[in-house]
C-alpha cells in the first residue's frame, strides 16, 4: 500500500520480542529506572527521548518489558505530565518552523503545501486526542498563542 503524501510504498517495521533480554548486561532495577525516568521528565525531556537515553547510556532496552508500564505512565504517576501530547508538540513546532519559513520566502509554493499537510495532520491528532480524553474539548490549536509557548 502506498503511503498517503508520496508516491512512496511502506515498510514493514519490526517487532519487539516476545520476552525480556535475560543478557547479563540488561538494567533490571526498577525502582532505579523508575527514579531516572523522573529525573530525565524534570530535564525537560520527552518520553521519546528517555527511551533513547536508556536504551543507549544505562543498558534498558525495554522500559515496558521490565516495569510492568511504559514511560508516559510513569511520567504521569510523579505528576510531570505535560499539557500537550509530545507527536501534537513536534507537529506544532514543525507548523511554526514552516511559517517562520514562509515569512521571508513567500513565493515558495512546496512550504506552502508542507504547512497544508502539517495543519491536517495537527486537526487529525486534535480530534484523536479530544475523543479519547487526553485533550479538552474546547482546546485550539492557535500558531499565536503556540509560538508564545514553544519558543
Amino acid at each position: 500500500m502506498a503511503r498517503r503524501y508520496s508516491r512512496k510504498k511502506g515498510t514493514s517495521g519490526s517487532t519487539k520480542p516476545v520476552n525480556i533480554d535475560n543478557s547479563a548486561w540488561v538494567n533490571k532495577d526498577v525502582k532505579a529506572i523508575k527514579e531516572l525516568i523522573i529525573e530525565l521528565s524534570k530535564a525537560e525531556n520527552t518520553s521519546s527521548q528517555i527511551g533513547l537515553i536508556l536504551r543507549d547510556s544505562y543498558a534498558t532496552p525495554d522500559v515496558k518489558a521490565i516495569c510492568g508500564v511504559k514511560i508516559n505512565k510513569i511520567i504521569a504517576d510523579a505528576g510531570l505530565k505535560k499539557e500537550v501530547p509530545d507527536d501534537l508538540l513536534a507537529l506544532i513546532k514543525k507548523d511554526i518552523a514552516i511559517a517562520k519559513h514562509i515569512e521571508t520566502s513567500k513565493k515558495d509554493m512546496t512550504a506552502k503545501r508542507g504547512q497544508q499537510l502539517t495543519l491536517s495532520k495537527i486537526d487529525r491528532l486534535v480530534r484523536y486526542y479530544k475523543s479519547t480524553g487526553v485533550l479538552n474539548a474546547s482546546w485550539k490549536y492557535e500558531r499565536s498563542k503556540a509560538v508564545q509557548w514553544i519558543v
